[in-house]
């Protein structure tokens, strides 16, 4: 009697490991296109991206590197003191998207250039991403904002 017990036990256990298992790999699956790595230009310097992997790209737009195409493309570069990578953008910008401020982008890379399919810009003067505010101290060039 205790044998059989102890057999619906184990299979009990079993069947709940597959089962965790199973929605381990499920949720993993379905996560696989929706997690985006954040990386600053240094860590694109020292460790390239694969291709096509979609990233989030956070630093500073760097001054006097905003230019714009007839057709609506805008270029400019993103830096965090150590690394500038340039980047391009074909779509409505926030409004404090500016030279100097900082920026995270969402995009891949294509030939040395980030292609972003989203940005965001820091909403006020003394909001910036925490991953870039990390990334800046990194490089030891980041200021606090002054009140």
């Amino acid at each position: 009697m205790k044998s059989l017990k102890k057999k619906r036990r184990i299979q009990v256990l079993v069947a709940a490991a597959v089962a965790l298992v199973v929605a381990v790999a499920m949720i993993g699956y379905a996560f696989r296109d929706g997690i985006n790595y954040f990386r600053a230009p240094s860590q694109l310097a020292t460790e390239p991206v694969r291709p096509n992997e979609v990233f989030r790209l956070g630093g500073l737009v760097a001054q006097g590197s905003i230019k714009r195409d007839p057709d609506g493309t805008i270029h400019f570069d993103v830096t965090d003191g150590g690394a500038t990578v340039p980047a391009r953008f074909n779509g409505v910008l926030p409004d404090l998207f500016k030279e100097g401020q900082g920026m995270v982008g969402t995009g891949k890379m294509e030939d040395g250039v980030f292609v972003a399919s989203e940005i965001l810009a820091k909403h006020d003067e003394n909001y910036m991403p925490k991953e870039v505010v990390d990334a800046l101290k990194e490089q030891g060039v980041y200021e606090p904002p002054k009140s």
